[in-house]
């Protein structure tokens, strides 16, 4: 984690942008204080089936509307 003072990182956005790109995490202080983070953003890997078993359908699902009445509609 590299920290680094506002005024400074307006002189040297595109090395920081490629740090945090290569996965390093950049916070950005003002007076001493962090006040932005600049990091990768990396998104979950999704797991095939991992809701199998929790999705129900009603046996009538795909069944025809013709016994709704024309008054709840």
């Amino acid at each position: 984690m590299q920290q680094i003072e506002l005024s400074q990182a307006q002189l040297n956005l595109a090395d920081l942008l490629s740090k945090a790109l290569s996965g390093e995490e950049i916070i950005f202080t003002e007076n001493d204080q962090p006040v932005l983070r600049l990091t990768r953003i990396t998104e979950p890997k999704r797991k095939l089936g991992a809701a199998q078993g929790q999705v129900w359908m009603a046996p009538d699902f795909n069944d025809s509307y013709e016994d709704f009445s024309d008054d709840l509609m």
